[in-house]
This record gives structure tokens, C-alpha cells and sequence, in this order.
């Protein structure tokens, strides 16, 4: 559910004209890590991705390296660019980008490599990625993954906090979500199974869409599909129900580089910076800050690197 949105017409050459190495040539394996002091960083066009973005090019032109950002919103044609050095770094989220990658090796049905275990995640992620010239660097705090939430009032009314609370409360439940979470098996299937949550139908009008919370927010439905970095829940008098036996894969945020050109210790570390201080809630925090309060994704992230003392005001 990562990246989406149309791919700008000014990137449609990132396919019909690729000049950085193949799969088959680039040799990633072997090669020694590369230090380009000029990296392009991509962004996947959402507000969150255009946020991780502005912060690794900050925190890049504090170690020196002078950068600029490409919006690509399809990771059907991001990733290849990746490969090929057209761009250098590109925010991603650990689980989701597994998976897509297994399934570029793989094929559409292979079994899925991503899991709520971080580093099994991280292992799987790291051995499909290598192949391809990738270097996945370490995982921070923070975590965009699947989430549910419900009324503060039903919450307090039913004694909820978690989702095991919600199975073990009996309660009929309508749920929010797009039409595919009839399917999938971290929506409807996974709530019957793992929670033993009672769900009698799924609404489909999106995952964390107004019109799913609205719905909510009025008891037409009880629970909501939304995302741990949703900043609009207070809104709608809407609160999470802890996913307590994990359902949910790992999708920490971990930064993607190429390997022949962003390879070295001084863009590790320079990213790196940005795993000691940025949670969950941060994430949250900023995407707020963008989506409602109307603030341009560099002001807020230079803002928050400089109240976290990696970057001077």
C-alpha cells in the first residue's frame, strides 16, 4: 500500500533511457562500495516518503554531499532506477519492499518473505536485494504499518486497548477498509484467525480514507483500517487498538541505496543519524503537520532535524 499516485512526465525516461549498468553486468556483489558526492534521492510522492526524502538530503548536505530529489510515484519504475544509478537513495519500508522484490524474483505468486519479525524481514529483504546492487541500511524506530482503530468512546465503553480485547469483548464488528481486506491475510482473515474478532462485514471505502473514518465516527461502522502514522485520528475521535500478537509485518522505514554510487560509510552514517531520534510518532507528528497544518515538506523536516540537534538552525 506503500507508493502509488501517476509517474510525472518528465520520468518517463528513466525507461526509455537507462545508461547505468544491468542486473546482469553491475557486478554488485563483488564490487566495492561507491561515494558519488552528487546522489539523486527518490521519492515515492506521498507526503511521508516526501518528508523521508527531505530529511536524507539535509542530513546528506551536512556530511558533504550535494543532492537533489526526484519524485518517481511507482515502484514499478523507481526500483529499476534504483538498480541502475539513475537514482542513489530512496526511502522504503522494510516488509512491503521484501515482498515486492521476492515477487520481481520470483513471480506474483511466491510465497511472501516479509513477516512481523523485524529481523527475518531484514534477512530476506537484504538477500534479495543484494543481487540487484542494493544496499539496505539498518532499520530505525519508526514503523508505517497496517492498523485499526475505533472510537474513543466505544473503546472506554468496551474496555478496549487491544485488539485481542476487541475478539475477546465478542462484539459484532463492521470494518472500514478497502475492498481487497476481505482477502488479505493481515485484514479480514487475520482478525478472525489470530484475534478471533468478529467480523460481519467490510465496508469498502479505503484504507484510512475520511470517508471510512467518517463512517466510523457515526457508527455506521466500528472499526477502521488505517495506517501507525495516520496524524488525522484525534480528528475523527478515533483511537488505535495495539496489534498485541503482531499481526502486522515489519514495515520499518530503511533506507535503500545503490550500491556502486551510495554505498560507503559516510552516507551510512550520515542517514544513520536520523535512526536515533525518529519514532512512530514523529512520523506522525510531521505528516500532520504537511497534511493539515499546510506546511511544505522541507520546512517541517529541517524543523525537526534542528529540534533534534542534527542539523543547526
Amino acid at each position: 500500500m506503500k507508493a502509488r499516485h501517476l509517474l510525472p512526465a518528465a520520468l518517463l525516461t528513466l525507461t526509455a533511457c537507462t545508461t547505468g549498468p544491468t542486473l546482469e553486468t553491475q557486478g554488485t556483489v563483488t564490487a566495492p562500495p561507491g561515494d558519488s558526492k552528487h546522489l539523486t534521492i527518490g521519492t515515492a510522492g506521498f507526503t511521508e516518503s516526501d518528508l523521508l526524502a527531505q530529511m536524507y538530503a539535509l542530513l546528506l548536505g551536512k556530511a558533504g554531499y550535494r543532492t537533489k530529489i526526484l519524485s518517481v510515484t511507482n515502484r514499478e519504475l523507481y526500483e529499476p532506477a534504483l538498480e541502475a544509478g539513475q537514482i542513489d537513495v530512496v526511502p522504503e519500508y522494510a516488509a512491503t519492499f521484501a515482498d515486492w522484490l521476492n515477487a520481481k524474483a520470483n513471480g506474483p505468486d511466491a510465497p511472501p518473505v516479509g513477516s512481523p519479525d523485524l529481523a527475518t524481514t531484514m534477512t530476506a529483504l537484504r538477500r534479495l536485494a543484494a543481487p540487484r546492487g542494493l544496499t539496505v541500511l539498518d532499520p530505525g524506530k519508526a514503523v508505517d504499518q497496517n492498523a485499526f482503530a475505533v472510537t474513543a468512546d466505544y473503546a472506554r465503553q468496551h474496555r478496549l486497548r487491544t485488539l485481542s480485547d476487541l475478539g475477546a469483548a465478542k462484539l459484532p464488528v463492521r470494518l472500514a477498509a478497502g475492498d481487497e481486506c476481505v482477502q488479505r491475510p493481515y485484514c479480514e482473515p487475520g482478525l478472525k484467525k489470530t484475534y478471533g474478532i468478529d467480523i460481519t462485514a467490510v465496508d469498502p471505502k479505503g484504507v484510512g480514507t475520511t470517508q471510512s473514518k467518517q463512517a466510523v465516527q457515526n457508527g455506521q461502522d466500528q472499526m477502521v483500517l488505517t495506517t501507525t502514522t495516520d496524524a488525522t485520528l484525534d480528528a475523527f475521535g478515533l483511537v488505535l487498538l495495539a496489534d498485541d500478537k503482531h499481526l502486522q509485518n515489519a514495515d520499518y522505514i530503511v533506507p535503500v541505496v545503490n550500491r556502486s554510487r551510495a554505498g560507503s560509510a559516510g552516507v551510512t552514517n550520515a542517514l544513520g543519524a536520523l535512526n536515533t531520534v525518529l519514532t512512530t510518532g514523529d512520523l506522525a507528528s510531521l505528516n500532520q503537520q504537511v497534511d493539515s497544518w499546510r506546511r511544505l515538506p522541507k520546512d517541517v523536516a529541517k524543523n525537526y532535524l534542528v529540534s533534534k540537534g542534527l542539523l543547526r538552525p
